[in-house]
């Protein structure tokens, strides 16, 4: 079954500090990710796996591709969907989760931004089924760094791409800005999701 992009129009004009030329920037690196998901897998269906090895090959070369891009697809949606325009709150359970985790809602935003200076890709705020704790991760690319057994909470995308039109190479103001306008009823639900399957 073909991938289909979403549409993240809605949030076009109503995330405060990310420009329309911004946005419609990233939403297009994101319909390219699905696009090419969609062309590797169509073409893992036919391609000879008797040349498969290490060094080159069709194959290979495809299967190596294809977590970049399911995974370029699908933590773009996760960041789109994380951000929304309007005040929202966390929820009490997951301000728990954060504080048990990390001391105080603060040294967790503290630790989000070191992070987030860690790496040129991606960080995100799992539910880690393993110890029943939130962490915050580093991916270094969109497939390399994510431990196993993680539910995603909040996804922020890190690659000058997802900040260049409007902060050029100021991330640190660009960090002040997701936070301004992350959708905490989303990741709350995130949150509610997650354990109420591996608690």
């Amino acid at each position: 079954m073909a991938h289909k992009a979403k549409n993240f129009e809605h949030l076009v004009g109503s995330v405060k500090g990310l420009s329309e030329k911004q946005l419609r920037a990233h939403f297009g690196l994101y319909n390219g990710y699905v696009a090419k998901l969609n062309e590797i897998e169509d073409k893992l269906r036919s391609v000879d796996r008797k040349a498969a090895n290490y060094s080159f090959g069709e194959f290979s070369e495809l299967k190596r591709r294809e977590a970049v891009a399911f995974n370029g697809t699908y933590l773009h949606e996760k960041y789109f969907e994380n951000l929304n325009g309007k005040k929202t709150e966390p929820a009490p359970e997951l301000v728990k989760a954060i504080e048990d985790a990390f001391g105080s809602w603060d040294n967790w935003v503290a630790d989000v931004k070191a992070t987030a200076a860690s790496t040129p890709g991606w960080v995100l705020l799992t539910y880690n089924r393993r110890d029943g704790k939130v962490h915050d991760y580093v991916m270094y690319e969109h497939h390399i760094g994510l431990p196993v057994d993680q539910e995603v909470l909040m996804a922020l995308d890190c690659w000058e791409h997802a900040f260049m039109v409007d902060y050029s190479t100021d991330k640190g103001s660009y960090l002040n800005t997701f936070f301004d306008n992350v959708d905490w009823e989303v990741v709350s639900k995130r949150y509610a999701r997650a354990k109420a399957l591996y608690e």
